[in-house]
């Protein structure tokens, strides 16, 4: 009898057991049984051929039409077979060089599976040497796949020389020899959900009789792995609420009371209420872990500061990572204008109860970096902004009460972690993202967080137009230039956004340091036939900034910024742009998060469909941010039809981040979305999709931690403990705990 975690080897033979784990990485019972049907197709039912797409590596099924054995062109030697097969809406060619046996198999009238990968020869899309399986028709019945006996075929996802049907011959073996098996959802879960259990539900799915089995299989499958997620989840909020932080209750006279004091502008309603509650968290005696998300210019900084003063008026100190040197430095200057005397201790004209802002970065010079880790470390900067340097060994606080990170999505864990353990008691831990998050991925990714959300805009805030324009319409283009020009002649500035730095070496330097990257390189070699034509390369600053201020940006202040800029030429730039010294500032993402200049009115975006959704949301929301009408300008060359061009049109179609973030995530892997990259592993979500599965996955949230409150270390479920063991490996299980 087969168990979860055999080695394949044992129940299928070396060969299979190798073929499996060279292609697919599948080397246990449990793995493979995880390796679900892509689709089904019905004996009685042929695929659809007009559906095949040039390069795609495909399994159909198919009837043989036609066979012609013909002599090769070109007075090469030998022959070949050429046999048509269809379903009656589209034909495939079937190409076989001096195979003429194959003729004893293909002959009219037969059906089979076909698998390989579609090219184009003489004009006609084709499969050169593929793999088949006969299905019925042949004169040797014990030939025929014992597998493909019932009323739907599985049709597996395969790699390299590994094809469908292999895969589904090695499950039926194991699902002919599958033991009892302990089952990791509970049995009142179960019940309540009206959900078969596990050994059923694995039958169902590789072996169903109608869709409506493989159907309640999938949705019990879906169970599994959002009720493990959810189960870890629960664990590490439980863990967190148990560890002793030090309480930061407000004072009434202190120096949040004098910062809002001064504010020159009305606090919105959502900046009030979330203050409030940050403001009870870190009066408690646990750390708070809160994810603060919030629509582009919503006012996060302004709140994170807030809760900033109240742990300095206890005593504490706060520490505020950024991903970039652009960034950091733009918060410290933030900061300080928006203190104002209140922080600038022992300076002059200082307030009473002032704080020192201190700014540690991998770039400032010697003398100025030893003052701000003395300062740090004495305690007498209440708030310490920074970069990845404030990870590094020699920085330290004298009582770190609150970290602040800002844009995390840009951070690794175990950057997160480092900072964290900074604290002689764990700190208080605010998390904060301009890239709005959908509910589900809330609830998986960041389930461990609790979660406040800032929807309202400050008052007089203008909008923004978005607009798509066509690359190669010279009119069109020309208009984007006369709005660019046409607002810098009114007062106001603007923004050219390129994905690439230009210079191949800054590129690669760039993208290695995390600042910006080419976002699409360009293809190398020559287009094959049926391949799509290799893309130029996207557009450069270097390369744009020559071009644009010789052409239709003449006589205007045009700068250049990117991560190739030293950390005092990119911070001149941007004292520059913000002084109203440079009309166009032409820039890589770089500027993406962070720069608040409310006198720009207009952002052009070069090659934009080489850019995410969620990404050009971001860059969107650097203009707007004052009381003058804005506008964002998305340049492409790409086709009206494709994915590329739908975006940019979802992008234009909406303001509304969340609406826009439930796009993006319809169009990116779970895996990608669950951080499967940060792990460096397999993601162990294959069926569970959080766009569409968000009452599933509520509910598993509810069932999971309801579980973990009466059995925290889940002794009364080996198999859930078990099952979070196997499908949440060791890195996987320390992204969750650390993120």
């Amino acid at each position: 009898m087969a168990a979860l975690d055999d080695p394949l080897r044992r129940h299928i033979g070396d060969r299979s057991a190798k073929a499996l784990a060279g292609a697919l990485g599948l080397r246990t019972v449990g793995e493979l049984l995880r390796h679900y049907p892509r689709r089904y197709v019905e004996r009685g039912e042929l695929t659809d051929l007009a559906t095949l797409a040039v390069g795609e590596d495909v399994t159909v099924l198919a009837e043989v039409q036609s066979v012609l054995h013909r002599k090769n062109q070109s007075g090469r030697p030998g022959f070949r077979l050429e046999v048509t097969i269809g379903d009656g809406r589209g034909t495939l060619l079937l190409t076989f060089f001096n195979q003429a046996w194959r003729q004893r198999d293909l002959v009219k009238g037969r059906r089979a599976l076909f698998a390989g990968k579609v090219s184009v020869f003489n004009g006609k899309r084709q499969l050169a040497h593929p793999d088949y399986e006969l299905l019925d028709g042949l004169d040797d019945p014990a030939t025929v796949a014992a597998g493909f006996i019932g009323a739907l075929l599985p049709v597996y996802p395969v790699s390299g020389k590994l094809r469908s049907w292999t895969v589904h011959r090695c499950v039926r073996i194991l699902l002919d020899t599958l033991d009892d098996l302990d089952d990791p959802l509970p049995a009142a879960v179960r019940a309540r959900h009206s959900l078969p259990d596990l050994r059923a539900a694995l039958i169902g799915i590789h072996r169903p009789a109608t869709r409506a089995d493989a159907g309640r299989a999938k949705l019990r499958l879906k169970w599994d792995e959002a009720f493990a997620l959810q189960a870890t989840l629960a664990q590490r909020r439980a863990a967190a609420g148990r560890l002793p932080a030090t309480p930061r209750p407000g004072r009434a006279d202190g120096l949040l009371a004098a910062f809002d004091a001064r504010l020159p502008f009305a606090l919105t309603g959502g900046q009030r209420e979330v203050g409030e509650l940050l403001a009870r968290e870190i009066a408690a005696d646990h750390p708070m872990h809160r994810l603060l998300q919030g629509e582009v210019g919503s006012g996060k900084t302004v709140v994170a500061l807030r809760a900033m003063l109240a742990v300095v008026d206890a005593g504490g100190q706060a520490a505020l990572l950024a991903p970039t040197e652009v960034l950091a430095t733009q918060h410290l200057r933030s900061l300080r204008n928006l203190l104002g005397p209140l922080g600038c201790a022992g300076e002059l004209g200082a307030a009473d109860v002032a704080t020192r802002v201190a700014l540690i970065t991998g770039s400032l010079g010697a003398a100025v970096r030893r003052q701000a880790l003395a300062d740090a470390t004495a305690g007498q900067a209440g708030i310490v902004v920074g970069t990845h340097a404030l990870l590094e060994e020699g920085v330290g606080f004298a009582d770190l009460g609150l970290v602040v990170i800002d844009e995390q999505h840009r951070f690794g864990v175990e950057q997160r972690d480092a900072l964290r353990a900074k604290g002689d008691r764990p700190p208080h831990v605010l998390v904060m993202t301009a890239t709005p998050i959908p509910r589900t991925v809330a609830m998986t990714v960041y389930g461990d967080l609790e979660t406040s959300t800032l929807t309202e805009l400050p008052a007089g805030r203008a909008t923004t137009q978005t607009y798509v324009v066509a690359q190669s319409r010279r009119r069109w283009m020309d208009g984007v230039w006369r709005r660019v020009r046409d607002e810098v002649a009114a007062g106001h500035q603007a923004f050219v956004v390129c994905p690439r730095i230009g210079d191949a070496a800054a590129d690669e330097d760039a993208t290695a340091a995390g600042e910006d990257a080419d976002l699409d390189p360009p293809a190398n070699g020559d287009a094959t036939d049926g391949d799509p034509p290799a893309r130029p390369p996207a557009a450069a600053v270097l390369e744009q900034l020559p071009r644009l201020m010789d052409g239709p940006l003449t006589g205007l202040r045009v700068a250049g910024l990117h991560g190739r800029l030293s950390a005092e030429d990119k911070d001149a730039v941007m004292r520059r742009f913000a002084a109203g010294e440079i009309d166009v500032l032409v820039a890589t993402t770089v500027i993406e998060v962070g720069v608040d200049v409310p006198n720009a009115t207009v952002m052009v975006v070069l090659d934009a469909d080489r850019f995410g959704i969620s990404q050009l949301h971001q860059l969107r929301g650097r203009v707007g941010r004052g009381s003058a009408a804005a506008w964002c300008l998305l340049v492409a060359d790409a086709g009206e039809t494709t994915p590329g061009w739908e975006r940019l049109q979802a992008v234009a179609a909406t303001t509304d981040g969340f609406e826009l973030a439930r796009a993006d995530l319809g169009q990116r892997r779970e895996g990608d979305v669950l951080g499967a990259a940060q792990s460096g592993r397999r993601s162990h979500v294959r069926l569970l999709s959080l766009l569409r599965d968000e009452d599933l996955i509520r509910s598993a949230r509810d069932e999971a931690s309801a579980v973990v409150a009466v059995d925290p270390d889940l002794t009364a479920h080996p198999a859930l403990a078990a099952a979070i063991a196997n499908m949440l490996d060791e890195d996987r299980a320390e992204y969750l705990e650390k993120a």
